[in-house]
C-alpha cells in the first residue's frame, strides 16, 4: 500500500524563536489531546524515536506506542517549554501529570530533543523522563482534560 504525500506542518524549519515556541506548542496541544493517531502525524512515516528505554521507528509504532501509553498514563496533562533550537532542531523540556489505575498520582519531568525535516514533520524525537510520585494536594496542572487553556501558567511560572 502507497503512502500519500504528507502536507507540510508549518512552523517549518530553520525555526526562530517564535517559531520554535508554536510548534512546541502545537506538539503540546496535540499530546493533550490524547489521540495518537492525531499526534502521529507530526512525524515522518519511518520517525526515529526513543521514549525512555524504548526504541521504535514509524507513525505505526508511535501509534501503538501512544495508546499504551494513556491506558496507564490516566487523566494526563502536559506542557512543554522550549529550552533550545537551531535550525531544523529544537529542544524542549516538559513536565505531565498523571495518575494510574490505583490512583497512584505522578507528575513526570522531562527532555526532548526534536529534528525536523523540510515539510515540518519530526524525523527523529529522543525523550528522557523521570516519574515522581506525588499527592494528589500537589498536583499543579489543573485545568479540563484537552488543550491547555492560554491563561494557565507555564512551567516556568509554575516553579516547575
Amino acid at each position: 500500500m502507497s503512502q500519500k504525500p504528507t502536507e507540510p506542518r508549518p512552523p517549518l524549519p530553520p525555526f526562530t524563536a517564535e517559531t520554535a515556541a508554536t510548534k512546541a506548542r502545537l506538539a503540546e496541544d496535540a499530546w493533550n489531546s490524547r489521540e495518537p493517531a492525531r499526534v502521529a502525524q507530526a512525524y515522518t512515516v519511518d520517525s526515529h524515536w526513543r521514549n525512555r528505554a524504548e526504541f521504535f521507528v514509524g507513525r505505526e509504532a508511535i501509534e501503538a506506542f501512544l495508546h499504551r501509553k494513556w491506558q496507564r498514563e490516566l487523566d494526563y496533562r502536559l506542557i512543554k517549554e522550549v529550552w533550545a533550537f537551531t535550525g531544523d532542531r529544537i529542544a524542549v523540556r516538559f513536565v505531565y501529570e498523571w495518575h494510574d489505575d490505583s490512583g497512584n498520582w505522578y507528575r513526570s519531568h522531562g527532555n526532548e530533543q526534536w529534528e525536523f525535516d523540510g515539510q515540518g514533520l519530526m524525523r527523529r524525537r529522543e525523550a528522557s523522563i523521570n516519574d515522581v510520585r506525588i499527592a494528589a494536594e500537589e498536583r499543579k496542572l489543573h485545568w479540563p482534560l484537552g488543550r491547555r487553556p492560554d491563561d494557565h501558567p507555564g512551567l516556568s511560572a509554575l516553579g516547575l
